[in-house]
């Protein structure tokens, strides 16, 4: 057994001890024989068996002196041991010395319920009993010996009786080697158990064994390579031994090599090969000259044989092409468990799963921290607050966790503030090595590209701007951002760079090391005090290769523009006033300026190297024609006193992202032909503006442009034809009055904002924007007539029409698509021949009989959401039901729907259903299941699930011209499988996917008519096996629950489909659809 007392980076601790969580036992097994009988025979073999399994024996030594009475040391090992086994032989009983020790074993087996396993060698239990045969004449000797009181020889004749009326093993006509592996593997699955118990006092390890228990596949024959995947100081180790403990009993023959990168780098790959041949195969002397000779060693010797490996810490392909080369290296049933850092190592060597193991939940961490802290799982009471702060700043890594706890343990409540002073200016050194282990084992340019980010960019949008900022440092980002991804160094969450906290300040302090004394010798600067420093006292120097700084609001600076003279390789410049941070336009005049330069700071600025450029009040009116920066991909100037940028034509061929927002003295836009390669222009809250230069037209690639709040803006140039162009913004363009024609290919075009606009009608040629699916006309109070034009977009899903006053009528939808969300509130007008969702918790949200009253009353699904809407509710055609269904019927006011499918936040899988499992399958016992032998009518499954906002692939091109709404939703398919085998069809339903709102229950109810429409007879079913699959990397399906309902379904029922805070006439409805049921079911493809 690998003690759990060697984990390093670990979560589980439990709370009587941090150090040792070995057991109370000392001996896993105590052996009790005759020594003349088998010590060199049956127990030999025994304790050799149990040698090589890692089962500590304890068996006394032939050469201990005999004497009249047993020693304390023996009568300690018993009480010490979890397993006692007499062998008890032919002259067993002639012992003193056995017959004293097996007293002392029926004794501890009453007392401290030490188990008891009796092997009865080539002797019958009755015999032992009953004391008759060699038994009886062994007692008539020491009847005669005046040195045995009759107490003491009746407590051994009731020590024998009781153990030979216990299950054991009995020699007769069977073989020495089989009864030996019945033995060890009894003791195994005990010593298992126990271990199992102990981990469960370990903070945050069941769910993790279960998840890893499923994909383990234990049982079946095939070879299967896990991989268990995290970043450093998650726990991986931990949760490899917890598994091992657990399952090794299973295997011939088991091993855990652990910290093999460590062991390599000090003792090389063949000691690591001799290690492991010799604990499989018990031999103390290996002999291998070479790694080449050791492959095929262990490749011959193992390769008919069930074998437990776990290699933890493997970081380079040779551990793995050396230790584990391959599947056939191992005999059927063997499992071999690699933990590592690295994804991609793992994949490359073809590993059938891997389990990510993430950090710690809020409340897991707190336990942790706690027990680390003050040794038991809750802080005490004048340390709440504080104990939260640390465990914030530990984001849910168990190593920062106990570390921080430990160094807190018994010290007082000044001590810990003064602790959290020193964290924050002077991070944990023995968590950052631990971390940095990671990063010292990247290339270069990784390692520039991971101290980039650290400094820099973490939470940034990766978009393709910022792809192309970072190629255009060499940093080749679309294979090295995953690699960093690979090595759980960064994580691409809700589309943004992000980094641990943790590994950021790591980064950070490999930068600050490199000058400790003077910032101005530093490669990056990013703190506040480091920054001013260089800038006031012109410290700078070639060495700075990039500058962020933050301006607090309440801070008033003047900086000198000869500050950046030196800076001859600065390739980032970010200066921001986070007075601008999450403010609207409108407040922004009224705000106190607080950024001085003395005169124009990009006057002596080199520029060669320089890729970013982001200057708040930008002091100059325009830029001066001195300025050159042909290599630059990004220039803001938020809130900038620029009035001209450029008289002509200026050449900046690089430029992606062009922001002047908030430019309030900005009168008209430059001529754009020396930009041709701009991508996205941002110019809100530009309030002066009143021209658009019709040089626009030629950014062929402009792919986002944003006009919002331009207040003078009143027109645009007559005709507009760019071609990439997918979001454009032109709300609160309160003058804005004519919308220009379209001209040639405008297909990309996704999302038009014309909110609060003037323009009273739309051209003909707005039908060629053929993909636009976000229409916004909000508060367009001019607008009298609706433009007949939108229905004739066929891509068209949401439309929002509220508020605009004057429109009214009835409308067609003669489009070949349909409206999936329509927003009409504050308008007389009314729709036909489409089917949208009204807009409900608004004041003008339709009635029920107006929500479900429709042209086509094949109504397919509807879904209620977590947020307490109703949503995607979808018309079904002819086609695509081929079914009569009645729809809405007013007299009842009900709905039949065909499916019905829900989700509640914070959901379980409660006690009263039927079945429950961890894991993505549930399987439901039919008919022991049903009150009063009642028939079932229907089938609930429920789902919980946690999106992970990691997104796997890291390669932006992905989020090219998505659709807004995708990736909102997560698909599931659910398969089902009865006693006569699977169903013809699988279940596609779609669920909501948002990371930041924790644990989803979706829940799906199918009538018995749906399972009828797969399978003619449902009385021959003992059991519905189902299974839910998404091809969704980053949605985990945590738990499944499984529930018939007969008639009646349980109160509990409703609220677990429907959310309490849903509209009471809606609830209403839904309550009454689920009494009465429905008879027209099919799978739903959204």
């Amino acid at each position: 057994m690998v003690p759990l007392s060697t984990q390093r980076a670990s979560s589980l601790v439990p709370p009587s001890s941090s150090t040792s969580p070995r057991p109370r036992w000392i001996h896993d097994v105590f052996l009790n024989f005759h020594g003349e009988d088998t010590r060199k025979s049956f127990t030999d073999h025994l304790y050799t068996a149990l040698e090589k399994k890692g089962i500590i024996a304890f068996k006394d030594d032939e050469k201990l002196e005999r004497g009249k009475y047993i020693s304390r040391e023996l009568l300690k090992a018993i009480r010490e041991s979890m397993y006692a086994i007499p062998i008890i032989s032919k002259n067993y009983a002639s012992s003193r010395w056995c017959l004293t020790e097996l007293a002392q074993i029926v004794k501890c087996m009453r007392e401290t319920g030490l188990t008891v396993l009796p092997v009865f060698y080539h002797v019958d239990p009755f015999e032992v009993q009953n004391q008759t045969g060699a038994f009886a004449e062994a007692f008539a000797r020491h009847e005669e010996d005046p040195n045995i009181d009759m107490e003491t020889m009746q407590t051994w004749r009731v020590a024998l009786k009781e153990v030979g009326n216990i299950s054991g093993w009995h020699f007769h006509l069977r073989y020495e080697s089989t009864i030996v592996q019945e033995i060890i593997k009894r003791i195994l699955q005990g010593l298992s158990r126990n271990f199992a118990t102990l981990s469960k006092e370990l903070v945050g390890i069941e769910s993790r064994v279960e998840e890893m228990m499923n994909i383990l596949g234990i049982g079946l024959d095939a070879v299967r390579f896990i991989g268990i995947h995290g970043m450093a100081g998650v726990g991986k180790t931990t949760l490899a031994e917890v598994i091992y403990d657990r399952i090794s009993y299973q295997f011939e023959a088991s091993i855990f090599l652990a910290c093999i990168r460590e062991e390599t780098r000090s003792r090389g790959l063949v000691s690591l090969q001799k290690q492991l041949l010799s604990k499989i195969f018990m031999e103390r002397e290996i002999n291998i000259w070479d790694d080449r000779e050791g492959m095929n060693l262990i490749r011959n010797r193992l390769c008919h044989k069930k074998v437990l490996l776990v290699l933890d810490d493997v970081d380079r392909e040779e551990h793995l092409t050396t230790l584990a080369g391959s599947h056939d290296w191992f005999g059927p049933g063997s499992r071999i468990i690699l933990t590592s850092r690295d994804n991609h190592l793992l994949k490359r060597h073809g590993v059938n799963d891997i389990y990510k193991v993430n950090e710690l939940k809020n409340d897991e961490a707190l336990q942790l921290f706690s027990l680390a802290a003050f040794k038991k799982p809750y802080p005490e009471e004048n340390y709440v607050d504080l104990s939260k702060g640390f465990v914030k700043y530990a984001q849910g890594l168990p190593l920062a966790l106990k570390v921080l706890g430990s160094s807190l343990f018994g010290r007082g409540t000044n001590a810990w503030k003064d602790a959290w002073d020193q964290l924050k200016a002077n991070p944990n050194k023995g968590i950052l090595d631990i971390l940095q282990v990671g990063f010292d084992g990247l290339e270069d340019l990784q390692k520039k590209l991971f101290l980039d980010i650290a400094c820099f960019f973490n939470g940034e949008v990766l978009d393709n701007i910022l792809m192309d900022i970072l190629e255009s440092f060499g940093y080749y980002p679309y294979l090295n951002i995953d690699i960093l991804m690979e090595k759980c160094l960064i994580t691409i969450s809700s589309r943004r760079l992000r980094m641990h906290d943790l590994l950021q300040k790591m980064g950070q302090e490999i930068i600050y090391d490199e000058s400790p004394e003077e910032p101005g010798r530093r490669s990056r600067l990013w703190h506040y005090k480091d920054v001013l420093h260089v800038l006031k006292n012109n410290t700078g120097t070639e060495v700075i290769e990039g500058i962020m700084l933050n301006l607090p609001n309440q801070n008033e600076e003047r900086f000198s523009i000869r500050a950046f003279s030196k800076m001859k390789k600065l390739r980032i410049l970010k200066i921001r006033n986070t007075s601008f941070v999450n403010m609207s336009f409108s407040n922004l005049c009224d705000k106190l300026l607080n950024l001085h330069w003395h005169n124009d700071p990009l006057r002596f600025m080199p520029t060669h190297a320089l890729r970013v450029l982001e200057l708040s009040e930008y002091p100059s009116k325009s830029l001066s024609n001195g300025f050159q920066a042909g290599n630059l991909v990004e220039l803001r100037f938020p809130s900038s006193h620029i009035k001209q940028l450029w008289k002509g034509i200026s050449s900046f061929g690089s430029l992606k992202r062009f922001d002047l927002s908030g430019s309030q003295n900005l009168v008209e836009t430059p001529d754009f032909t020396g930009v041709p390669s701009l991508e996205t222009l941002d110019l809100e809250g530009c309030t002066s503006l009143s021209k658009v230069h019709k040089s626009i037209g030629v950014l062929k690639r402009l792919r986002r442009l944003n006009l919002h709040a331009c207040k003078r803006l009143k027109s645009f140039p007559n005709e507009i034809s760019l071609e990439s162009l997918e979001h454009f913004y032109l709300s609160d363009c309160s003058r804005f009055q004519k919308f220009p024609d379209i001209v040639g290919n405008m297909t990309s075009l996704r999302l038009l904002y014309l909110d609060g606009t003037a323009i009273k009608e739309l051209p003909l040629s707005f039908k060629n924007l053929c993909s636009l699916s976000i229409l916004s006309l909000h508060n367009c109070k001019k607008l009298s007539i609706f433009p007949s034009v939108i229905c004739s977009l066929s891509s068209l899903k949401i439309l929002d029409v509220s508020d605009c006053l004057a429109l009214g009528g009835i409308q067609d939808m003669n489009g070949e698509g349909y409206l999936e969300q329509l927003y009409k509130g504050g308008t007389a007008i009314k729709f036909t021949k489409f089917f949208a969702v009204p807009e409900f918790g608004s004041n003008d949200a339709c009635s029920m009989q107006e929500m479900f009253m429709t042209n086509d009353d094949s109504i397919g699904a509807f879904y209620v959401g977590f947020d307490d809407s109703v949503y995607y509710i979808r018309s079904l055609n002819r086609e695509e039901s081929n079914l009569q269904t009645k729809g809405y019927d007013v007299e009842t006011n009900s709905f039949n729907a065909k499916v019905l499918c829900g989700s509640s936040l914070g959901a379980e899988v409660q006690e009263w259903f039927n079945m429950r499992n961890f894991g993505s399958h549930v399987t439901l016992q039919i008919h022991p299941n049903l009150d009063n032998n009642s028939k079932w009518e229907a089938y609930f499954h429920l789902t919980i699930y946690e999106v992970d906002d990691v997104i796997e692939n890291s390669d932006p091109r992905i989020f090219k011209g998505s659709h807004p709404d995708e990736g909102q939703f997560v698909e599931f398919v659910y398969h089902f499988e009865t006693n006569e085998g699977p169903l013809k069809e699988p279940l596609v339903l779609r669920a909501p996917k948002d990371p930041s709102v924790g644990p989803i229950g979706f829940g799906v109810l199918l009538p018995t008519m749906w399972f009828l429409e797969q399978s003619n007879n449902l009385d021959g079913w003992s059991y519905i096996r189902a299974s839910v699959k998404t091809s969704s990397s980053n949605v985990k399906v945590k738990e499944c629950g499984a529930l018939l309902l007969s008639e009646h379904p349980h109160s509990e029922f409703y609220s677990t489909l429907i959310p309490y805070g849903l509209n009471l006439e809606i609830r209403h409805h839904l309550h009454y659809y689920l009494e009465m049921g429905s008879h027209n079911v099919v799978p739903i493809r959204f």
